[in-house]
């Protein structure tokens, strides 16, 4: 309960210090006008209005959002990779494990072979067959039909080894296939991602100081005012489900990062993207969970708002490109983008698009 407070007292005041900045310095004492001997020269007027500025901010945040969809496509992309290399090393081990146990049936069917030509032809069994003493000739037949059995099982085997080990073959193909377009895939998602950080960081870099401060209140107003229509639409009114245990170890490895990097791909311990951190927290309490949001929306199971409780994971955008977990008192525990840090923040602070629950 003390995290919870905590995390609403956090969220509480960085809505209020959002509103006190933009409403001004209402509440500050008037500053008497400076006598005309001791006029200082006039600040030049800032380059950006708020609107332009808001337009600039708007920009870089669908920039970053454009990035964060590349970074899940790439983390999808790697993961499948890394199962393919893990899919091809099992097949090449099964390859050679094959191609042993043919040079071993064929040393055992020549092994039969040339038992065969030594006795003229035939195997020990008919050769007894032919005797004039009944019980070598009731031996014989026995014999016979073992021996028979024996090269049927091994020819059955030697067989069936060689079309698997021409399907082993044909898997392993597919997997480089596969293997290859995967690398393709990363690479088109890097160079997406590196190209709209880089357009963003562009734009921001143009900014001055003061502009960029006004830019990162512009943020956080647009934070606190979507939190505050959330809040007031009664979304959260009849939330009071508590953690389960799992869902409490999330949290608790969740919030232990908070203050480090946002980097995109990355799964900690020094830096995390959002969904790598969703991933590796459920990791840490034992749930393993898909490494994407996108991933983490298609195959967990959904719940509805009313029903969330800590540990559930809220995914954000309509095309499910950002994760946070659920902390609480209406807040998430998330890391936002290139440039952020891991943070708390208002859970209605973005576009939800719903919630998954990984320990239902």
């Amino acid at each position: 309960m003390n995290r919870r407070h905590c995390a609403t007292a956090a969220i509480t005041l960085v809505c209020a210090l959002a509103m006190l900045t933009s409403t001004g310095q209402a509440a500050a004492a008037p500053v008497p006008d400076p006598s005309p001997s001791a006029s200082a020269p006039a600040a030049s007027p800032p380059r950006y209005s708020n609107a332009e500025l808001e337009k600039v901010r708007e920009q870089i945040e669908t920039l970053y959002r454009k990035a964060g969809a590349a970074t899940d496509a790439y983390n999808l992309a790697e993961e499948q990779t890394k199962k393919q290399s893990g899919e091809i090393v099992r097949l090449a081990k099964a390859i050679v494990d094959g191609q042993a146990r043919i040079a071993e049936l064929k040393d055992r069917a020549g092994a039969q072979a040339r038992e065969q030509y030594r006795n003229g032809g035939l195997p020990p069994g008919a050769q007894l067959a032919l005797s004039n003493n009944p019980k070598l000739f009731l031996d014989g037949i026995n014999k016979v039909r073992q021996s028979q059995q024996a090269s049927k099982t091994l020819l059955a085997e030697l067989d069936q080894t060689q079309q698997d080990l021409e399907t082993y073959t044909q898997d392993a193909s597919a997997n480089w296939e596969k293997l290859e377009a995967n690398r393709v895939k990363q690479a088109k998602a890097k160079k997406k991602i590196n190209a709209q950080i880089k357009a963003a960081e562009k734009l921001e870099s143009e900014l001055e100081d003061k502009e960029r401060d006004r830019l990162r209140q512009l943020e956080a107003d647009a934070a606190a005012k979507a939190q505050t229509a959330w809040l007031s639409s009664g979304a959260i009114k009849d939330v009071s489900g508590e953690a389960s245990a799992a869902g409490a170890a999330a949290v608790a490895f969740a919030t232990a990062q908070i203050g480090k990097p946002y980097a995109w791909g990355a799964e900690g311990p020094r830096s995390y993207d959002c969904s790598g951190l969703t991933s590796q927290a459920w990791l840490a309490a034992k749930r393993p969970i898909p490494r994407t949001s996108q991933e983490q929306w298609r195959l967990l199971p959904r719940i509805d708002i009313k029903d969330m409780r800590p540990g559930d994971l809220i995914i954000y955008h309509a095309d499910a490109s950002h994760v946070g977990m659920y902390v609480g008192d209406g807040a998430i525990v998330h890391a936002p983008r290139p440039g952020r840090n891991v943070t708390l923040a208002g859970a209605g602070s973005m576009k939800i698009l719903g919630v998954v629950r990984p320990d239902k």
